[in-house]
């Protein structure tokens, strides 16, 4: 039997990000709870800013019977001469029952003791108030708050609760909140409780009142209504996902509206417009049909009126000190320029010292970087090596200039950008302007990498003096703390290397810069960077594995060893392929692959021996365009391989003939090894 459950927990305004950030564990959570009680049902959980929902169309009305099957100590330990001993009255004791009314049976060879009874199944009635309590504490929003006289914690003070199984509400309580039949609609519509006749009523009865339960269907209409804007107004809306999931979060029946702006703050740069729009005021900007930002924004209100002209033109008032703000700020840094003095004043960290002495620092890490990627950087921008480090060194120098800023002490997020806009308007060169601008990037997985090499230098330069000075102080990362994001520093590192196929052997890298740091160990950061490249690459880990086997230690090269045989281990005949070549490592794990690994062709007696050594003579002395074309022209050897150990004996009892046999097969084995450790691979 089953009857519709209806669970809704009455709150004032949640925030939203923390709400967001734990949607999956909420469901997760309730789910867990079901099947541990045996109530597996399907379930939605819905949400508005002052509710938590569970509804289910077919609940259990009790849980189903069980057996429960004990098994107790050996009969000879448990009664001695016809008496329980301890051990046979302490199974009694857990069984609930008298020694004489326990059972027999076999187990291991061995009688023991033995118990079994049927547990009639619980009324879900009776679990549902335990389960919602459980329910509840499980969701960690962060922050949490008490209220009243109360000990408990939650992320905001509730107010209501129904609990309701079928017709029957289900005596519970929450926080000193007792279940009842009633429910708040909209508060611009009442504030008063309305009771809620059925759990069938329950939706339909709050869409009357203006609350839309479903956040699915709220974002529904925010779409539609933002089309419509855009349609009539032949405008552009960004519809930023993360802005559209909090306004989600926020409204009970959201309306989309369109104000404006004074034109004349579009003399600022457009982020810094659109950040005090979406950071500050949840607004959505607006774009002409060529991209460009217009004086309007779209608010997505929750408020209940015939007429919306008194709430656009109180989203105006708000917005319109903000950006005369901003353009005040812009306009006095405009006037002071682009300047390094202060910087010295500004810690960095403890042991690393100032600002000016990462600026230093990054500057030494810059120039060496640019001398290492100097062919790169002349094909790229064609300008000579003396233009370069001289462009170089002035984008390092006004790199950190904005910190100083009163637009980036306002806002703090547009560091970087606000600098290229200065040195922009100051007159610098493209190649500076573009570097500063993408001097963080990448900031994030996925995220925007830099535009070009030159730009590239400076965000790898910035990323090596974190990793290298926070190591040298000892501010090395531990289990899952990171506090000072240097996996995503490695991880935009392994990015940047791979996109603009630069070479970056990790050793060379960090021994060409440690005389920047005080002394530590560097083979603890080489290790930090390897693990952050089974995160990065995406690949069998054994892949990874048996390509860092061989030492190989440059980025980009580990990158594409690892892309071209990773193609190859995905192939349906990988499994038959690597048997074969397995056996190839293992026969020469007895061979010094160090040594001169010379075949006499005069002891190449079978013809089989003789036709492997041909083959893989030829394709020794191939070139090849990437590591791929080389390992299946390897792998290509399988046939004649077989062919080999079917009729070769490698271990010949003659000595000499064993071990040219073993050299044949080990210089195949070497081939590989400058690509990857075939032995360190599994399928």
């Amino acid at each position: 039997m089953t009857e519709p459950l209806l669970v809704e927990i009455g709150v004032e305004e949640l925030p939203a990000i923390p709400l967001l950030k734990i949607l999956s564990s909420i469901e997760s959570s309730w789910k867990k709870i079901l099947e541990r009680e045996r109530l597996e049902s399907d379930f939605r959980f819905l949400y508005t800013p002052r509710r938590l929902v569970l509804m289910h169309e077919a609940m259990p009305l009790r849980q189903p019977d069980s057996v429960e099957e004990l098994v107790g100590p050996p009969v000879e330990i448990a009664s001695r001469e016809g008496k329980p001993t301890s051990a046979g009255e302490g199974f009694a004791r857990k069984c609930g029952v008298p020694f004489e009314e326990l059972g027999r049976t076999q187990k291991g060879g061995r009688e023991v003791l033995y118990f079994r009874r049927e547990i009639a199944g619980t009324e879900t009635a009776e679990l549902l108030p335990g389960m919602i309590r459980e329910w509840v504490a499980s969701m960690h929003f962060g922050k949490m708050m008490r209220w009243g006289e109360r000990k408990e914690e939650f992320i905001r003070p509730i107010r209501w609760l129904q609990l309701r199984l079928g017709e029957q509400v289900i005596p519970a309580e929450l926080f000193g909140v007792f279940s009842g039949s009633a429910t708040y609609l909209h508060r611009i519509v009442s504030f008063d409780p309305v009771d809620v006749p059925s759990i069938e009523s329950y939706p339909s009865l709050l869409e009357e009142g203006k609350v839309l339960l479903d956040p699915a269907q709220r974002r529904e209409k925010i779409l539609r209504e933002m089309a419509q804007i855009e349609t009539a107004e032949g405008l552009k809306i960004e519809q930023d996902v993360d802005l559209l999931d909090e306004v989600v979060a926020i409204t009970e029946y959201p309306t989309v509206l369109i104000g404006s702006f004074d034109e004349s703050f579009l003399e600022l740069p457009p982020e810094v417009i659109v950040t005090s729009m979406k950071e500050h005021q949840r607004y959505f900007p607006v774009y002409d049909g060529e991209g460009r930002l217009r004086n309007r924004f779209v608010v997505v209100s929750n408020a209940v009126t015939e007429d919306f002209t008194q709430v656009i033109e109180g989203n105006e008032r708000v917005l319109r000190p903000r950006l005369a703000d901003a353009l005040f700020f812009y306009r006095n840094d405009l006037e002071r320029g682009l300047s390094i003095e202060g910087l010295e004043k500004i810690q960095f960290i403890d042991g690393l010292g100032t600002l000016k002495d990462k600026v230093d620092r990054e500057r030494n890490v810059a120039l060496r970087l640019a001398g290492v990627y100097m062919d790169e950087l002349e094909h790229e921008t064609g300008r000579s090596a003396a233009e370069i480090e001289q462009l170089m060194d002035r984008t390092v120098t006004l790199a950190k200039a904005d910190l100083l800023s009163e637009m980036v002490y306002e806002f703090t997020e547009l560091q970087g950008l606000m600098g290229s806009y200065y040195a922009e308007a100051l007159g610098e060169d493209p190649l500076v302007v573009r570097a500063i601008r993408e001097q963080y990037r990448p900031e994030g997985e996925g995220a925007e990498l830099p535009t070009s090499i030159f730009s590239s230098v400076l965000a790898l330069a910035i990323k090596i003096d974190t990793l290298m000075g926070l190591f040298s102080v000892g501010k090395i990362p531990t289990g899952s703390r990171d506090p000072f994001a240097l996996r995503r520093a490695v991880n935009g590192i392994i990015r940047i290397v791979t996109c603009y196929d630069l070479s970056f052997d990790i050793s060379a890298m960090l021994a060409l810069f440690e005389d920047q740091y005080a002394p530590f160990d560097k083979e603890k950061l080489e290790a930090f960077i390897l693990e952050r490249i089974y995160k990065s690459l995406r690949a069998n880990p054994s892949v990874i594995a048996a390509v860092l086997a061989t030492g190989e230690r440059d980025i980009d090269e580990i990158a594409k060893k690892v892309e071209a045989l990773n193609a190859i281990v995905e192939r349906p005949e990988a499994r038959e392929l690597f048997t074969t070549f397995k056996r190839v490592a293992n026969i020469s794990g007895e061979v010094d692959l160090q040594g001169e690994l010379a075949v006499d062709e005069g002891l190449l007696r079978e013809p089989q021996e003789r036709r492997l050594y041909d083959a893989f003579l030829r394709l020794s002395r191939r070139e090849y365009p990437d590591y791929l074309t080389e390992l299946e022209a390897l792998f290509a050897l399988k046939p004649i391989l077989d062919d080999f150990f079917d009729h070769v004996l490698v271990n010949a009892e003659e000595a000499e003939l064993r071990r040219n046999r073993q050299h044949l097969v080990a210089s195949i084995y070497r081939a590989f090894l400058k690509i990857a450790d075939i032995k360190e691979i599994s399928i």
